[in-house]
């Protein structure tokens, strides 16, 4: 139903399942909202978005502005308060002071019903009067004025349209034929929803020897490593007790040996499953221990969430019908043809939904109660995306501190749904976008088409993806990759060994690790990388230390990409209040390129033609203008692969 002044094409509002989801934020966060207002004829009309809480109650009220004059489409910038769920709504209106004023001033000047203006203005005085008695003293004389035949009505109408009393009508202004819109929801969850640094590794593998693998013991020694490089989260991959039945080998080779630890994907044996610890890693205890110590530290723990099972998982005799089951009765494992995952055992949703869900959802509750806040989902768009929508609003109502981050690098629809469905993060294309043209349609897309319901993080590699970009091994690409990845998303991933240059394919062609450390255990001298100088690890702590110190980059909305006139080159700022920080990269690992970037002042706030920067990398200021010259060399020792400077704003 279209009320008496229609609000229409409202933002943020998405229609997903039957009903409008919550759009995305965080406390402190200002987002655009946005509607389409008109109404016939020519009188003025205005607008606010109104904010309430939880329950019901009007927490904030902001005044709408049109984008451009005569476009019918307003804006206001809303600040969440607070971690919870909210809804705003749009009240339009028509304003009789701005129809009155604009009438007004062209008919007095003609002199044109002079005492008609001058009255209809003290009877819109006299309304606002009544409505708000506080605003006597400031309107009652204006009342007084307009009505003294004695005054020129040019005056009079100069004390009706001072500044004073325009910018009252502009805050407090008398509203007639108030229409309101439907109400919205925005769901403001805690920064680290959208915030983040995030590093993998595999305990099996820190502090590993020829001898011995790693345990939890061990991987404690290395998380002061990892938060000392500025990381948030430390996500670790399945930590369950391993199949035995098709266990796989190294480089996934069909036959294991006694000595390969097989896929920590292919979960449960005679030990346990999801809710047990795999005993060559420690015991519970242990990892209570590890969970303890990195929280210390500064770290949060993610867990691996991966609903599927190895053959000898105790789901598998307990709830047999949990499977599908072939012709000759034996139970479907996974495929992706013409590959074969004989160690695992897919989940049907379909056969025993509310039996599945119910065991999810102990499995999540168990390990929350050990202190885990966030899950990195195994592949949730090859589960039914209604089981997530249903288990992901109970841990929200249960324990809306915990994060869920998907996996799943499949079709735009079904990664886009599944933020709708409740996941705070995802994986992205960022991985494979390379070209400036595929980043800024990309960084774009993320920060300003999907950015109310999908969140993005991007990763630079996985232990499932080695990107073709990284397998020359040239240290500057994966320095530059760190640079867009960190500085274009406010949330980031990395993968063990990036630091470290890990660069070696399966064969060419494949986006694969040789010996990778999902088969086998990897040996790293990470002092020793340091000490010979070929590790990025003091980049990637720089890096993070100019995150956590500058806001812009904490956002994903404030994105704005700027011209430069070399394909090699990349720019683009982020600003947050007084804090800007403008970024050019080079693209090209090899070799210097320059060009011009031609930097949009308006869009980013500025209004000098010159203005000082300095660069967070190495300290060095510049004097920067509209048009400025850029030189990036990868090549040199110590080269610079990007400059990421902040604005000195007056």
């Amino acid at each position: 139903m279209i009320g008496r002044i229609p609000i229409t094409d409202i933002s943020p509002a998405t229609y997903f399942g039957g009903e409008f989801i919550p759009a995305k934020s965080i406390p402190g966060e200002t987002i655009s909202v946005q509607a389409s207002i008109y109404r016939e004829g020519h009188d003025a009309l205005g607008a606010h978005v109104q904010l309430f809480n939880s329950l019901g109650k009007l927490e904030d009220e902001v005044i709408m502005n049109e984008v451009s004059q005569g476009s019918d489409r307003f804006r206001a910038m809303l600040t969440l308060p607070s971690a919870g769920d909210f809804t705003f709504r749009i009240t339009a209106y028509d304003h009789p002071y701005s129809s009155w004023h604009h009438d007004s001033e062209i008919k007095i000047s003609a002199n044109i019903d002079v005492e008609l203006c001058c009255e209809i203005g003290a009877r819109i005085f006299e309304e606002k009067i009544a409505e708000d008695p506080k605003s006597k003293p400031l309107l009652a004389p204006v009342v007084t004025a307009l009505r003294n035949t004695s005054l020129a009505p040019a005056n009079r109408f100069s004390m009706a349209s001072s500044a004073e009393i325009r910018s009252f009508f502009q805050t407090s202004p008398l509203r007639r034929m108030i229409t309101f819109s439907e109400s919205f929801p925005i769901r403001v969850e805690r920064d680290r929803s959208a915030f983040g640094a995030w590093y993998e590794f595999f305990p099996r593998s820190e502090g590993a020897t020829a001898k011995s693998p790693g345990t939890f013991n061990s991987a404690m020694k290395r998380l002061q490593g990892v938060a000392d490089m500025g990381f948030d989260v430390l996500y670790l991959p399945p930590i369950h007790p391993i199949g035995i039945n098709f266990r796989k080998g190294a480089n996934n080779s069909l036959v294991a040996l006694s000595k390969d630890p097989g896929v920590p994907w292919a979960i449960g044996n005679s030990e346990g499953g999801h809710d047990s610890i795999n005993p060559e890693l420690g015991t519970m205890e242990d990892f209570e221990e590890f969970v303890s110590t990195a929280r210390a530290v500064g770290l949060e723990i993610a867990l691996d969430l991966a609903l599927q099972v190895s053959p000898d998982h105790p789901w598998v005799k307990e709830h047999p019908n949990w499977f599908s089951h072939r012709p000759d009765g034996s139970i479907a494992h996974a495929e992706n043809p013409p590959k074969k995952y004989q160690d695992i055992y897919p989940i049907n949703f379909d056969q025993d939904y509310q039996g599945i869900l119910k065991e999810v959802l102990g499995v999540i509750r168990f390990w929350v109660s050990k202190g885990v806040t966030a899950f990195r989902v195994d592949n949730p768009h090859t589960k039914p995306l209604h089981f997530w929508q249903d288990l992901l609003a109970i841990i929200y109502q249960e324990s809306p501190e915990v994060i869920f981050l998907a996996e799943a690098f499949t079709r735009p629809e079904m990664m886009h749904a599944l933020g709708k469905a409740g996941f705070q993060q995802s994986y992205t294309y960022f991985t494979w976008r390379t070209s400036k043209h595929e980043l800024i349609a990309y960084g774009n897309e993320v920060a300003h088409t999907t950015s109310d319901y999908f969140r993005p993080n991007f990763w630079v590699n996985t232990p499932d993806i080695l990107p073709f970009h990284l397998q020359s091994g040239n240290p500057a690409m994966f320095a530059l990759r760190a640079v867009l990845a960190s500085t274009l998303s406010p949330s980031w991933g990395m993968y063990a060994g990036y630091e470290l240059y890990e660069h070696r394919p399966l064969q060419e062609g494949r986006e694969e690790y040789l010996d990778s450390e999902k088969y086998q255990i990897k040996l790293r001298d990470w002092a020793g990388a340091e000490k010979k100088g070929i590790s990025l690890s003091p980049f990637i702590t720089q890096l993070n230390a100019i995150r956590h110190e500058h806001l812009s980059l904490q956002r994903l909305r404030n994105l704005i990409f700027h011209d430069t006139n070399s394909d090699a080159l990349i720019a683009y700022s982020k600003r947050d209040g007084a804090d800007l920080i403008l970024v050019v990269v080079n693209l090209d690992p090899t070799y210097a390129q320059e060009g011009f970037v031609n930097w949009d002042l308006a869009a980013i706030g500025l209004d000098d033609e010159s203005f000082l920067v300095t660069d967070l990398l190495d300290g060095s200021s510049f004097q920067w203008s509209r048009n400025t010259f850029i030189r990036l060399d990868p090549s040199r020792p110590h080269g610079k692969v990007a400059h990421v400077v902040q604005v000195k704003v007056s």
